[in-house]
């Protein structure tokens, strides 16, 4: 396992959804993780020790499992499976320890509120994470919409539309 701390909660230009960045800890690897807008609003709220006036789920999750006497020990970003990521809140509860799966954006919602450590397995690490340089390159393609260069065979049904039209009729020429 590789403890990790939140680098940075972004905004996606290509659509609703945030993108949570885990920086590996005495190394240089980010795990991008694509999270939502409400989960990245709590996660961010509590980073920045915002209080609201009734309780968010994440609060609400937190209460439960201290009320029932249970204990977060870590969150574990567990496993990549086609683009989608797994998570499990590891609970010590009366002595046991409890592994409740969980998506990761929750889990690290809940790590923030009980200052949980939050990991992520080698392997997932080993898949996703990337190096600065291929940051950079992530970053750019968001600035840029996530653009990748399109084969004019994609392009068919649009390349027909456009040749046939008559831009003398619709500039009224």
């Amino acid at each position: 396992m590789i403890e990790v701390t939140i680098a940075s909660i972004r905004v996606s230009l290509m659509s609703q959804n945030r993108i949570v960045e885990l920086r590996e800890e005495g190394g240089d690897r980010i795990l991008p993780i694509w999270i939502g807008p409400f989960e990245a609003e709590s996660i961010t709220l509590q980073l920045q020790s915002v209080d609201v006036p009734r309780p968010l789920t994440h609060d609400l999750l937190k209460s439960v499992i201290e009320t029932l006497g249970g204990e977060v020990l870590h969150i574990l970003i567990s496993g990549l499976e086609k683009s989608t990521y797994f998570a499990r809140i590891v609970l010590d509860v009366d002595g046991d320890t409890i592994e409740v799966d969980s998506r990761p954006s929750d889990a690290i919602a809940l790590a923030v509120r009980v200052n949980a450590p939050i990991y992520v397995a080698e392997e997932v690490m080993d898949q996703a994470g990337l190096r600065p340089e291929e940051e950079v390159r992530l970053n750019e393609q968001e600035t840029q919409g996530g653009d990748q260069p399109v084969a004019d065979e994609d392009l068919g049904a649009f390349k027909d539309l456009i040749e046939g039209l008559d831009l003398d009729t619709l500039l009224g020429n």
